[in-house]
């Protein structure tokens, strides 16, 4: 084979793994949620800008406030799974630059100090992240349920200020019953490679 990952391995986190739609009731703690993010941080993105935000929503009342704003479809998974969160990119970002890129601290203000870049940045480098998020919720032997069917606006306002830009809910926990949707095809390798 030409991976070097355990067969197991690229199960748990590729071939077997799809988007949940129910949950058992087992919770999800804060201490797998730390574990998660200690595993994920590590993935790349530009300039190390590390703009994902994570917001859990676990009490009763801010998981009502949050149904409200998904679409029909989504609200009883959302109301049902274990854990519910909200990823979003910090457009203020660059303030931790300094710190996170110490040998090129100049790149703050030589790239960042215009909003609309920074926005831009942020929502490509966010979205990188949320996606290795979703990889390390499988890797805890968890299942992801990622919706964009969500008011974007709406939860920006309930839950969120202007300096951040909701890009997903995510469902979490151990899946249920009737968890999953057959599974969908995908594209062949010779659709989306090309050699020139």
């Amino acid at each position: 084979m030409s991976l070097i990952l355990d067969p197991a391995a690229q199960d748990l986190l590729f071939r077997e793994a799809r988007t949940a739609n129910a949950f058992t009731d087992e919770p999800v703690t804060d201490e797998q949620v730390q574990a998660i993010y200690d595993l994920v941080k590590y993935g790349p993105t530009a300039f190390n800008q590390s703009p994902l935000r994570v917001t859990l929503v676990r009490s009763a009342e801010a998981r009502e406030r949050l149904v409200r704003h998904m679409s029909e479809g989504n609200r009883p998974k959302t109301a049902t799974a274990p854990l519910a969160a909200i990823l979003s990119a910090d457009n203020e970002f660059h303030e931790e630059l300094p710190h996170l890129l110490p040998h090129a601290p100049q790149v703050k203000d030589a790239f960042f100090s215009e909003r609309p870049v920074r926005e831009g940045a942020a929502t490509l480098n966010a979205s990188l992240q949320a996606a290795y998020f979703i990889v390390g919720v499988r890797a805890a032997g968890l299942a992801a349920g990622p919706m964009t069917g969500v008011d974007f606006e709406g939860v920006r306002k309930e839950f969120l200020d202007d300096d951040h830009t909701p890009l997903m809910v995510v469902n979490i926990g151990r899946p249920g019953p009737d968890a999953w949707f057959p599974r969908s095809p995908r594209l062949a390798y010779d659709q989306v490679v090309t050699t020139v």
